[in-house]
């Protein structure tokens, strides 16, 4: 099994802003496309015009019906990817080493050459963070488009995940977890973000910033009517409100 290396404190990951995703999916588009050509095998398709087509994703977006006591129902959309996790379960129980986390920046990626799609990691993953190709018969995953925000041949605007890149309501936001005055980080502490359920010990890098009810902007979160988030985090949100996922 894998060890996880020492960590330089540098943890690079994302914020997403539940209070202005909207569902449009232009970031599931942006992170297919992307894959298509850039780092690791293309992400497949199976039977895509067919009646029952299937493919691999590796950001996909949920939508739920949040139906509080003392306010208007609303429509949470709810981004999933890859949580790059700190203590990342998924790297852990790879008996080959394919999956692994970079001690530099904190990204979490998979060795292809060395995956022999056993699946262990996608059960390890309490996050649904990975998936199979079946073309290519390995487990692919969200690499926050490493192949994209190091290189220098592309202009600085477009060194950044190509989710965040393409959001059009700026719900996504990237950069250093790990430094408390980075944007991303400043942005979490003003705005009460939340890791993923944190009860799984995983401690995911991305954070969640929690919406507000849209006839009263003024209120800090939707959640506060409906439980007492900051007792049971994210998690407790997810199993009360949204279901697991």
């Amino acid at each position: 099994m894998t060890s996880l290396p020492a960590s330089t404190g540098t943890k690079l990951g994302l914020v997403i802003d539940l209070d202005t995703c909207v569902g449009c999916h232009a970031c599931v588009t942006a992170c297919k496309g992307w894959n298509d050509q850039g780092y690791g095998a293309a992400l497949s398709d199976q039977n895509p015009y067919g009646a029952d087509p299937s493919g691999t994703f590796l950001n996909r977006v949920h939508s739920y019906q949040v139906v509080p006591d003392d306010a208007p129902p609303q429509i949470v959309n709810f981004p999933r990817s890859c949580l790059h996790c700190e203590d990342a379960p998924c790297v852990t129980v790879c008996p080959t080493g394919a999956s692994y986390k970079r001690a530099e920046d904190g990204i979490v990626l998979v060795n292809e050459d060395a995956c022999i799609g056993c699946g262990l990691c996608a059960w390890a993953c309490p996050y649904g963070a990975r998936e199979l190709d079946m073309d290519a018969g390995v487990m692919k995953k969200c690499t926050l488009c490493v192949d994209r925000i190091y290189n220098e041949t592309l202009p600085e605007e477009d060194r950044e995940p190509a989710c965040v890149r393409t959001c059009p309501t700026g719900a996504r936001h990237f950069g250093d977890l790990g430094d408390p005055h980075s944007a991303v980080s400043q942005l979490v502490a003003a705005r009460g973000g939340f890791a993923l359920m944190p009860e799984q010990g995983t401690k995911p890098t991305n954070r969640y910033l929690p919406p507000r009810p849209k006839d009263r902007p003024d209120q800090a979160s939707l959640l506060a009517p409906l439980l007492d988030i900051k007792a049971t985090g994210f998690a407790g949100w997810l199993d009360k409100v949204l279901g697991k996922i």
